[in-house]
């Protein structure tokens, strides 16, 4: 009897736990753990022309957790497209969170590491660049000028981007990106669960018209002054400053010895820059005393301006989906997560990016040591290659010399050879991959 009358009490407990643990609700989370492949939907996209990349299941090359696996990019020069559904969910009144972790083993020199999120009128196997999103985020790298995290907004058909810079992380270990909109239409980005931005949607996405313009109508006074510096009356040019010359004779010059008038001419002697010439003379400026400003048109109410409260809103949230171009292969990603509750989002990353960078970290700096060590003993080899090539070379030539052999007849024989060489090396140059960035 005691045990069964405790029962009741530790089922609530547990309930209460949970409930404590996710205060909000959870849409989607993706582990991609077992059963990943049923739950998510490849895209046939690109399969036509053979350009379409295959995805790996793994924890990549290190790693903090061998078991927490992710999708990573497989081969270079390839679209991939991968999408998922959920439950069909408006963000009206309530909080959006769109979490996901990525890292780009293959030193990522131009490509993308976002997500999208869609509506429920989608094709899956027909997802693509093409496909109309409702929001895009994550990090884009693009040589040294695009470094940046994306945060486009879709309204009426228009994809937004944010007008403030986000830098991302460059790196080659996992990171988080969390994007935050709350229903009082602010947001924030978060990385690594710190806060790099926030604001509101009104001020930083070019969604709606400006609420004030410069008004059209109005004229600019004609008693306004806007020269900011007017010339110095008490400055006068100095008497006589027009005279000077611009160029005197050298007085250091002398006629050469040997000059001839009869032959030479009449010696003149040469020119030279004048040291007291200054050029043309300018008046000095000074500070306008009746100088009002630079004009500018009043602000007015804006009459194409009509507010949306639910400027920050997606009706119909219904897929998430990954689509980008690589032209270097090993992105990976992992622990994707769409709630309403930034505090269990947050919790997420503490147990997996947090928990494991450490040990992640150290495997990636063992991986760099060893790869460093074999550059080095690879760069040894071909040093000692190439102390034999040379070696050889010098006994070849005492050979042919003691043969009476011309060694300079043999490497003419070889000349056309080599030559025919650099024309196939050219001629395969030509036909290489160019790389090349879709716009997306």
């Amino acid at each position: 009897m005691p045990a069964l009358a405790r029962s009741p009490s530790f089922a609530v407990l547990a309930v209460l736990a949970l409930a404590t643990a996710v205060a909000g609700e959870v849409f989607f989370q993706e582990k991609f753990d077992d059963g990943w492949v049923d739950r998510w939907v490849k895209s046939e996209w690109k399969k036509e022309d053979n350009t379409a990349g295959e995805w790996n299941h793994t924890s990549g090359k290190w790693n903090g957790d061998a078991e927490d696996k992710g999708i990573q990019t497989s081969e270079d020069y390839r679209f991939y497209a991968i999408s998922a559904q959920f439950p069909e969910l408006s963000n009206k009144d309530k909080t959006l969170v769109l979490q996901f972790s990525v890292k780009h083993e293959q030193k990522l020199d131009c490509g993308g590491g976002y997500v999208k999120l869609l509506g429920a009128d989608i094709d899956q196997k027909k997802f693509g660049g093409e496909t109309p999103y409702s929001i895009m985020f994550g990090p884009d790298i693009c040589g040294y000028a695009t470094k940046k995290v994306h945060a486009i907004l879709t309204k009426n058909g228009k994809n937004h981007l944010i007008k403030k810079e986000v830098p991302c992380e460059t790196d080659q270990l996992t990171h988080v990106y969390t994007l935050i909109i709350r229903p009082d239409a602010t947001y924030s980005i978060l990385i690594d669960n710190a806060e790099k931005q926030t604001g509101s949607i009104y001020d930083d996405w070019d969604i709606l018209p400006a609420k004030k313009i410069r008004d059209p109508e109005a004229k600019k006074p004609e008693d306004w002054v806007d020269e900011e510096y007017i010339p110095d009356p008490e400055d006068k040019k100095p008497e006589g400053y027009d005279d000077i010359p611009k160029e005197i004779t050298d007085p250091e010059a002398t006629k050469p010895e040997d000059w001839d008038d009869e032959e030479d001419g009449e010696w003149t002697a040469p020119t030279m820059p004048n040291p007291e010439y200054k050029g043309p003379w300018t008046q000095k400026k000074i500070k306008n005393p009746e100088y009002k400003g630079k004009w500018k048109a009043p602000l007015i109410d804006n009459p194409d301006f009509k507010d949306d409260p639910y400027i920050y809103a997606f009706d119909s949230l219904k897929h998430i989906g990954i689509e980008l171009w690589q032209v270097k292969s090993g992105t990976l990603f992992d622990n994707i997560l769409i709630t309403d509750d930034p505090e269990y989002a947050k919790k997420v990353a503490e147990e997996t990016w947090a928990k494991h960078k450490d040990a992640e970290k150290a495997a990636f700096d063992e991986a760099e040591k060893k790869r460093l060590e074999e550059e080095s003993a690879s760069s040894k080899d071909d040093d000692l290659d190439d102390d034999e090539d040379a070696n050889d070379t010098d006994e070849d030539e005492d050979e042919s010399k003691s043969s009476g052999v011309d060694a300079k007849d043999d490497s003419d024989d070889e000349k056309p050879q080599h030559a025919n060489k650099d024309e196939k090396a050219e001629e395969v140059s030509k036909d290489a991959p160019s790389t090349k960035k879709d716009e997306l």
